[in-house]
């Protein structure tokens, strides 16, 4: 490892953002291994679907379609790679588009209980029978931080913080805010990677025509003919790929990845980074410009 460079660089932007590339360049540049931080690319058999890197990345298709995984459970596989990149002396690049991965793996933050299914019974039935505006003032004399953040029509998110005040939990627990400011496990270095949206839209549309010629539908049939979990399942292309006629499953994905990418860039304003890389530029000089930034000192200490 670069003495300059700290144990951990994580590159975080919107899908289609040409991330991958970048890594691929720095890996050229220092001793590093890259671990994704990618709730798709996890799974296993759909590497044209989930855009998968083509150089070697940590956790990349480890996953059989058939289990389920959660951001706590990739949380642990994530910090077994890392510290054994980190032992080795070497830098590990933690890359992708999935916000919560991506804070799961670089930091200590927990994740709450899991509810029982008569638990999730009781206050969906509670929410029913008494309606949004009872089961919210539960929730407001019960966790009044929580009950800010939520709106009483949102059964979902009320639901799931009732079931928490159950189980001595908050939907919202004291010190979340600060998101990234001193809970990193390694001195890490965080750089966002962006471009213009009418470059992020082309780069989207030019990548779903390629998954469709690289062989996306059948990839999909393969896949869907499985027992999916439910988490495989929601991956972005799977169903569309495997049940729409081509034509029209390119167009499907192609918006949902837009509107995915634009919540993306919701998260990059959120990251404390040590700066930008604009992707207009070559690869070889972003990737240039990704090892200074991780060398200028810019980057958060475990506190």
């Amino acid at each position: 490892m670069n003495p300059a460079t700290p144990p951990v660089v994580a590159l975080f932007g919107p899908t289609a953002t040409g991330k991958s590339a970048i890594v691929a360049a720095i890996l050229e540049l220092i001793d590093a291994e890259a671990v994704s931080a990618d709730s798709a690319a996890i799974y296993a058999d759909l590497p044209i679907i989930t855009a998968a890197p083509t150089h070697p990345a940590r956790l990349v298709g480890s996953v059989p379609l058939t289990q389920e995984i959660s951001a706590a459970e990739y949380q642990q596989l994530a910090h077994k790679e890392i510290d054994d990149i980190v032992r080795q002396g070497k830098t590990a690049i933690v890359v992708g588009g999935t916000g919560l991965y991506l804070r799961a793996a670089l930091s200590t933050m927990t994740f709450p209980p899991a509810p029982t299914p008569e638990l999730r019974e009781h206050w969906n039935a509670y929410y029913d029978e008494h309606g949004a505006d009872a089961a919210y003032d539960v929730l407001r004399n019960r966790d009044p931080n929580a009950a800010t953040q939520i709106h009483a029509n949102d059964r979902k998110r009320v639901v799931r913080a009732l079931e928490l005040t159950d189980l001595g939990a908050s939907l919202a627990p004291e010190g979340a805010s600060r998101l990234w400011t001193d809970d990193v496990r390694h001195p890490t270095a965080i750089i966002t990677v962006d471009c213009p949206n009418d470059v992020l839209d082309a780069n989207i549309d030019a990548r779903t025509h390629a998954m469709a010629e690289a062989g996306a539908v059948e990839e999909a049939t393969r896949a869907w003919q499985q027992d999916l979990s439910a988490t495989a399942r929601k991956i972005l292309g799977v169903e569309q790929f495997a049940t729409l006629p081509v034509e029209h499953a390119i167009e499907a994905v192609a918006l949902a990845t837009r509107q995915l990418a634009r919540y993306q860039r919701k998260w990059l304003r959120r990251i404390p980074a040590a700066g930008t890389l604009e992707t207009t530029r070559p690869v070889e000089e972003l990737a240039h410009a990704a090892v200074t930034l991780a060398g200028s000192g810019k980057h958060l200490s475990r506190g």
